[in-house]
């Protein structure tokens, strides 16, 4: 089911970054939290957990890699072509294209 939802900026860009971060759309990551919140479960999926997105104050991405994780840390070239790709492929299911 499509809806529209009036999110803050700033939340919104969060959802975005997770998105990024974790390979994920964005609509799969928003209705993991949704079930999460109506089920009451405080845990975030493993991705989430291992992984910490921050935002700084001039509101730049901020990644914090897990030690323990098998891979190098994300910079800002691929953060931003993966963010790319994510908008992109947004803007083709919004017009109904296949991405």
């Amino acid at each position: 089911m499509k809806t529209t939802l009036d999110l803050p900026d700033h939340l919104m860009r969060q959802v975005k970054q997770r998105a990024v971060q974790q390979g994920r759309p964005i609509k799969e990551l928003v209705a993991d939290y949704i079930r999460q919140g109506l089920h009451g479960s405080g845990a975030l999926p493993q991705a989430a957990r291992r992984e910490v997105l921050e935002v700084d104050t001039e509101g730049f991405p901020l990644f914090r890699t897990d030690p323990q994780l098998k891979r190098p840390p994300i910079d800002v070239p691929t953060a931003l072509r993966l963010e790319q790709a994510t908008l992109m492929q947004e803007d083709c299911q919004r017009a109904g294209l296949s991405a």
